[in-house]
């Protein structure tokens, strides 16, 4: 029975060494890979011009939209 727990133990830690880990880089011809580095993970350009005021002015929509929903439900007519 012991042998049998050594034999198991053993085949065990050579199916873990046999796993097919690939260490060469993603094809870019192939539509599930994409370009890596800094600012390419992300929808949109941080780079541009206007990339500040559309920021902030989403945050501050963002921020502000609970608080006038309220005052205008506070003031709504019943």
């Amino acid at each position: 029975m012991l042998s049998r727990a050594a034999v198991r133990a053993s085949s065990t830690t050579s199916m873990v060494a046999r796993r097919g880990f690939h260490s060469t880089r993603a094809q870019m011809s192939s539509p599930y890979h994409y370009p890596e580095g800094p600012r390419s993970n992300i929808p949109f350009n941080p780079l541009t011009k206007w990339f500040a005021l559309r920021y902030w002015s989403f945050m501050a929509v963002g921020f502000g939209a609970p608080f006038g929903v309220a005052v205008w439900q506070t003031y709504k007519n019943k």
